[in-house]
């Protein structure tokens, strides 16, 4: 494959910023999927991303794309100058198909086209699109007038709409309006389907050009009505997408998939304008070097603020008015004009050492397979590679020979060769977890290649323990989390116990949805039922002996006394908030430990806020509070920063004298006394009586700090007795009380603590 012909890129955006639609919009156009395959979010396989509306894992897709401007250069003759301007009619296609949509959306699909039909000449008339309905449009032969051609509209006298409401439309119903495009003085169609699962709509072009290039006979009938549909042999380019995900919990994969483009699409919602993550994403993208190429979305809605987000973006890349594109990834608006862009802006790869004769690939994601084993995605940079050939992950040292190599189309298709500057699959056979890592590189074990720069082990930020909710599930849950960890790098565990809880597993994310993305996979794909204690962080001690050691389990951490100094992670976040809120954040901030930096106010009355904060407050509920406060309006973005000193302590919770480890947390030291009565007073009203009188505290500083008690569960041993002499009432709640205190003595006298307890607890109020 020529390299100058391949535009690589991804899209950066917020989430719910309508990235992965604009994707389906994307694929649609350039025919990657037949229209009667298309659905919603394409390209978020999992139903957890479908049903969140956030992409969780990275995917890569190649589209071929044939630009119509370019294509217009190879058709266009003297006595048809029109076609390099208005070849596609973009504006009014652009407010045909919101017309299309809108009336899909008020009446849905299953009636009759006359339904449609009415439904369409009114919506027309409220966007103030000139059309005429069942016009007789003449068809010639020979320059005579044979016969009439009668279409459902004719819009603007430029565009006819032929409107079917059919299963599906197929090539049939596709050549027959191209026939009657061929018979008559127009040039394009749209047919348009509302059927049984979804809205279709196709363009079909008649060029004139084209059909007399073909009628010489140098191409064939089918040939040519496909290249009147406009799509050339003449110019064609391999558009590599990757689609990424939008939480900041996943920067290190998202900055190794920018690392494998050349280029970065930057989507911002004109409803919401410029976001927190919207700034960070950025700032990776422009430490890569990528060409940044930006776009409002959801110009459709009828909340736009296109205007002042468009002017919100200019200031934000310093560029002018026209490099911001406007597009809608709903209705397709501007969606032909941006492909073109990517085509024009975006440069080609670059193999980095030519004629190396060698392979050098990034991997920027893997998935495991059953039957093949570890499936790695990858960039060439180097060279080629084919199947049967011998490969080497460098940082891993582990050697390979790929079972198949592909592209995606989207699904993995294999094909011959894998060359640089393309982006597609190799499968490597190996099942073993912890080979495969993000950011390695691949090359030949004959002829090595340097690795690539820029990888690192990814760190886990928060940690938590997963326990089975049936003890007889341990096996179940240690396989699961092994294949978990066969396709997720990042994640990581060890195994634990709990006295309370029996064995589990501690286990490290790279934060807060990441933990919740691997606990509900757990949940979903294994059937298991989980208990997952309170997310903590990572600490670095030093003790009296001045030795340092990490502690990332609140159980494990030292008692006060034995501690010198503790050192925990901070964040730089950036809070992007309307101006109305900044006096509820601004109390917020304080109450989290946070100190308060530079403040950017924007054009729209909206503030930028850089602050600094230890990275266990942004844990603590943090984002929860924060959209609270700004009634849903704020956006946070953060990046891990140093380690600094902090003043903490360990806050452990008893029940019956004994501690649960589960409950246990490592808490600020001018805030222990409100955290133990606060957690004390929420497990004595959820824990049900025990059989005996039982303590619940909250300890730390090596002193109680809070405490309740909670009182036996009662029978009345007397209620067989009618009457008689009240001593001997007296001695039989005496034997009871004896009883229940020989129980405890004994050690029969353990709290039982349900597993919907543990649950309520680490649940945030």
């Amino acid at each position: 494959m020529d390299l100058k012909h391949i535009r690589n890129f991804s899209i950066i955006a917020h989430i719910d910023h309508g990235k992965s639609t604009l994707a389906d919009r994307l694929l649609e156009i350039t025919g990657t999927i037949e229209k009667r395959k298309m659905q919603d979010q394409v390209l978020d396989s999992m139903e957890l991303e479908r049903e969140r509306g956030i992409t969780i894992k990275m995917t890569p897709v190649r589209m071929v794309y044939h630009p119509p401007q370019i294509n217009a250069d190879f058709t266009q003759t003297n006595a048809d100058k029109r076609g390099g301007e208005e070849f596609l009619y973009s504006d009014l296609t652009y407010k045909l198909r919101g017309a299309f949509f809108e009336v899909r959306k008020k009446i849905g699909l299953g009636h009759k086209e006359s339904v449609y039909h009415n439904a369409l000449e009114i919506e027309f008339a409220k966007a103030g699109i000139k059309f005429e309905s069942k016009k007789n449009i003449p068809i010639l032969y020979e320059g005579k007038n044979i016969g009439v051609y009668q279409p459902d509209f004719v819009i603007e006298d430029k565009v006819i709409i032929e409107l079917k409401a059919l299963p599906e439309i197929g090539r049939q119903q596709t050549e027959q309006v191209w026939s009657y495009l061929k018979g008559c003085s127009y040039r394009l169609a749209l047919l348009v389907n509302y059927g049984s699962t979804d809205l279709e709509i196709k363009r079909v072009v008649y060029d004139t050009a084209r059909d007399s290039f073909a009628s010489s006979g140098q191409r064939t009938s089918a040939s040519n009505q496909r290249e009147s549909a406009g799509v050339s042999n003449q110019v064609s380019y391999i558009l590599n997408l990757i689609d990424t995900p939008g939480h900041i919990d996943f920067s290190y994969e998202v900055s190794r998939a920018l690392k494998a483009v050349e280029g970065a699409l930057l989507l911002v919602d004109a409803t919401q304008g410029v976001q927190a993550q919207t700034l960070s994403v950025l700032a990776m993208a422009k430490e890569a070097g990528l060409v940044i190429i930006p776009a409002v979305n959801k110009v459709d809605s009828p909340l736009a603020r296109t205007a002042e987000v468009k002017q919100e973006v200019m200031k934000l890349l310093d560029c002018s008015e026209e490099d911001v594109l406007e597009v809608s990834g709903k209705t397709g608006q501007g969606v032909a004009h941006l492909l073109e862009e990517i085509v024009r802006r975006v440069p080609p790869p670059v193999e980095e050492i030519p004629e190396s004769g060698s392979f050098r690939g990034l991997v920027f994601d893997f998935k495991y397979s059953t039957h093949t084993g570890v499936i790695v995605y990858i960039r060439g940079f180097d060279g080629s590679v084919r199947k049967g050939e011998k490969l080497l992950f460098k940082v891993a040292n582990r050697e390979f020979t790929p079972i198949e190599v592909g592209i995606f189309m989207p699904a993995e298709t294999p094909c011959e060769v894998l060359g640089a500057g393309e982006i597609g699959y190799i499968v490597t056979g190996i099942k073993e977890p912890g080979i495969a890592s993000v950011g390695d590189t691949i090359t030949m074990v004959r002829k090595p290649l340097p690795e690539l720069a820029g990888y690192m082990t990814p760190r886990p930020v928060v940690w938590a323990s997963v326990y089975p909710e049936n003890a007889d599930d341990f096996n179940l849950l240690r396989q699961a989390l092994g294949r978990l960890r066969l396709s997720d790098s990042s994640f990581s565990y060890e195994e634990e116990s709990s006295g309370l809880l029996g064995r589990g597993f501690r286990c490290g994310f790279l934060g807060m949805l990441h933990l919740e993305i691997i606990t509900e996979r757990l949940r979903r794909e294994f059937q298991l039922e989980l208990v997952v204690t309170t997310p903590s962080i990572t600490y670095e001690v030093v003790d009296k002996r001045g030795k340092r050691s990490i502690y990332y389990s609140p159980t494990l951490f030292p008692e006060y006394g034995e501690i010198e100094k503790v050192f925990e992670p901070w964040v730089a976040v950036t809070i992007i908030s309307p101006s109305d809120y900044l006096g509820p954040i601004t109390q917020l901030l304080f109450k989290h430990e946070a100190v308060v930096g530079e403040t950017t106010t924007w054009n729209d009355n909206r503030t930028s806020i850089e602050l600094e904060m230890p990275l266990r407050e942004l844990m603590r509920n943090f984002f929860d509070e924060l959209k609270s406060a700004s009634s849903g309006f704020a956006s946070l973005s953060y990046k891990i920063g140093e380690l600094r000193e902090a003043d903490v302590v360990k806050l452990d919770i008893l029940v019956a004298d004994e501690v649960v480890s589960a409950f246990s947390r490592v808490v600020s030291r001018k805030r222990v006394e409100e955290e133990a009565e606060a957690a004390v007073d929420k497990l004595f009203n959820i824990l049900p009586r025990q059989m005996f009188t039982t303590k619940i505290q909250g300890k730390a500083l090596g002193r109680i700090m809070s405490s309740q008690t909670l009182s036996a569960m009662k029978k009345d041993v007397t209620q067989h007795m009618y009457g008689g002499d009240i001593t001997r009432k007296m001695k039989l709640r005496k034997k009871q009380k004896k009883g229940k205190k020989k129980m405890k003595e004994l050690g029969r006298g353990r709290a039982n603590i349900p597993q919907d307890v543990f649950i309520k607890m680490m649940r945030s109020e």
